[in-house]
């Protein structure tokens, strides 16, 4: 899976999410990250096909939304994800949220597609420690990967030790904190010594802790310089000074028990 993929949450089902994607994979993305729940997924599947990039190389991911999990009813939702994103396989089939009375058999319908080859790898989003436990003892297949919130802020590395230790992909959503990682006064000094900005020292400073991240963007020239981190590396102390910054601070809410 790329270090890197590009997140269309609030992305409109329309010309813009169709840009975004088209703009992403000309600036050299190969990983698309979507879910049913964002209604974009048909504008998704739109993109890849104007794209003329070939769906082998492309890494496309979704997610079953809570209203959505069951055994039964995953099965259909991940049929209905297919034939919208005009695919016949996904690389990635997410649980959205932990919905905590139904998660495990939503899991085992997942491991039942993933079988099938019709995902080729499976996981989670926003799963506390406590629930993948749970989630491993009661299933076949370890979760491939945990997508939650990351960012400097919130750098969760209790979680992240957890994951590595079970060979779980960590994979950060609002890794940007919607663009609060600018006013930074530690991320806008170490962007300075690079030339980058405090969105690309964020966004290296997860890569280079083993995190995957999906930054949000419609704009072409945000896309092509979210992308552009690779060809610098910070030194051991700048990533202590951004793990310092932790605050333990979410951004985002609950949705696991609103169902």
């Amino acid at each position: 899976m790329p270090k890197i993929g590009l997140g269309v949450l609030f992305a409109k089902n329309d010309q813009e999410v169709e840009n975004a994607v088209v703009s992403a994979l000309e600036s050299g993305y190969r990983k698309i990250d979507t879910a049913s729940a964002y209604e974009n997924e048909e504008g998704v599947g739109k993109a890849i096909q104007r794209s003329g990039v070939p769906r082998e190389d492309i890494f496309l991911g979704t997610k079953v939304w809570n209203t959505e999990q069951g055994y039964d009813t995953t099965l259909e939702a991940f049929k209905r994800s297919l034939g919208r994103l005009q695919t016949d396989y996904v690389d990635l089939y997410l649980i959205h949220w932990p919905v905590k009375s139904k998660y495990k058999e939503t899991y085992r319908a997942m491991e039942e597609i993933y079988k099938k080859g019709l995902a080729k790898a499976i996981g989670v989003c926003n799963f506390s420690m406590d629930q993948l436990q749970d989630l491993m003892e009661h299933s076949e297949i370890v979760p491939a990967i945990n997508q939650v919130e990351i960012h400097p802020h919130y750098s969760q590395p209790e979680l992240l030790d957890f994951a590595n230790q079970h060979g779980i992909q960590l994979e950060a959503w609002r890794p940007i904190m919607m663009g609060e990682v600018l006013k930074i006064p530690e991320l806008v000094e170490i962007g300075n010594r690079y030339n980058k900005s405090p969105v690309q020292i964020s966004l290296r400073w997860l890569v280079q802790r083993g995190v995957a991240v999906i930054p949000k963007s419609v704009t072409p020239k945000r896309i092509k310089e979210n992308i552009n981190i690779f060809d610098f590396e910070l030194s051991k102390t700048e990533m202590d000074v951004i793990e310092g910054l932790n605050q333990n601070r979410n951004l985002g809410e609950d949705l696991s028990h609103i169902f």
